[in-house]
């Protein structure tokens, strides 16, 4: 399973389980699968939904902030990877 960073994160809001994520570098599409990494974060997701500014939203790029719901709890500063088969 080969991975390639493509963000971190800046915010969890635990009370609705989403996560904001920073976009540093590559591209997120619904349906693409991401990792989160961090000292005690590692677990992976399949993207169901995004959201810019509240609005939906199919695909990410570098230096986009998104919003996404999440299983999981992460912390700020995990780092976020795309899974690229």
């Amino acid at each position: 399973m080969k991975e390639e960073e493509i963000g971190y994160v800046s915010n969890f809001m635990g009370n609705i389980s989403v996560v904001i994520i920073e976009m540093t570098s590559g591209t997120l599409e619904t349906g693409d699968t991401v990792h989160f990494k961090g000292r005690t974060t590692d677990f992976s997701e399949t993207v169901s939904s995004m959201q810019i500014d509240h609005e939906s939203v199919d695909k990410v790029k570098k230096n986009d902030s998104l919003g996404l719901k999440v299983k999981n709890k992460v912390r700020k500063r995990d780092k976020v990877y795309k899974v690229v088969d």
